[in-house]
């Protein structure tokens, strides 16, 4: 397909896919395995200082010769320190979440990095387009962890007929079948992150992985919409718990202290009441545990055979 080989040329890849960038998940080490197994790997900035993302971008190049990204979340801290960092390092693709990338995108293109905000709406992606990125990822409600309002059905073909520039599809996919209704809707690419929780690679607490392959379709909760961010999280303990006080006459700021910690408890300790397990609603297809380059070699397979092609 056309579409997608611009997409793999632009990434230097061999197939559409990039792995998303999930803090305190996505290391050097699922990066690097994604990365090998032909798809982006992308490391998540969220999960350290800049000292601490130097050496997993460090650690990775170790691992793979094959080009891996950085996200960096826009709302966290040492933003402008990480933005310099992906360019001295010489990251091959940075991805963006939670705000505009618009003043960082020169620097970033001058020194050869591929931009791809995560965007959830139309008007975003036109705004990203207008600011210089490469390529834009369109991520539906169906995702995990930080989630929009549209859902990645609605979205994306919305997105693809804004602008111009190569469209990535995220949220509720799994599998070939996710990725060849992706490219149906225009996509030329698609990013996963729920399927690689689950990868041999994946550093998530062993408790972590026995709660996404024991999912349902109906196992995952969005709370935070009081307070702007909304998330979305398989049901436990500290979710039910959370979405039970959230709209009662509790403060904001104590319900913004509900959730410090609450992710590194379920990534680290594992922790059944006090973790917040993010995940999308495509975990009751997981089920699993298999190499991250399996996984995709399977992911395409299926989707190159559905769409009677070859990736």
């Amino acid at each position: 397909m056309e579409r997608t080989a611009i997409l793999c040329d632009l990434l230097g890849v061999r197939y559409p896919l990039m792995q998303g960038g999930m803090a305190h998940i996505s290391d050097a080490r699922l990066a690097a395995a994604v990365s090998n197994g032909g798809g982006l790997g992308i490391i998540s900035a969220a999960s350290g200082n800049p000292e601490q993302v130097a050496a997993q971008i460090d650690e990775a190049r170790a691992l793979t010769d094959k080009p891996f990204g950085v996200n960096i979340m826009l709302r966290g801290n040492n933003i402008d320190e990480i933005a310099k960092l992906v360019v001295e390092k010489k990251v091959a693709v940075v991805t963006t979440g939670a705000g505009s990338p618009a003043a960082y995108i020169p620097m970033w293109r001058e020194a050869g990095v591929k931009v791809i905000p995560v965007i959830s709406t139309a008007a975003m992606a036109q705004l990203m387009e207008k600011s210089g990125a490469d390529a834009v990822v369109a991520e539906g409600t169906e995702s995990g962890g930080h989630v929009g309002e549209m859902t990645t059905m609605a979205l994306v073909p919305q997105v693809c007929d804004a602008v111009q520039i190569p469209v990535i599809a995220a949220g509720g996919i799994a599998d070939g079948r996710g990725v060849a209704a992706a490219f149906m809707l225009g996509a030329c690419g698609v990013q996963i992150g729920t399927r690689f929780l689950a990868a041999t690679e994946c550093n998530v607490h062993p408790e972590y992985k026995a709660r996404l392959l024991k999912a349902k379709d109906t196992s995952t909760i969005v709370t935070g919409k009081r307070l702007g961010h909304p998330v979305r999280s398989l049901k436990t303990a500290f979710s039910r718990g959370y979405a039970k006080v959230e709209y009662t006459d509790i403060s904001d700021e104590d319900l913004e202290a509900m959730a410090v910690g609450t992710l590194r408890a379920a990534v680290v300790d594992g922790d059944p009441k006090r973790g917040c397990f993010l995940a999308g609603q495509i975990s009751g297809m997981v089920n699993q545990e298999q190499p991250a380059a399996e996984m995709i070699a399977e992911i395409m397979e299926q989707a190159g055979r559905l769409l009677g092609t070859q990736f």
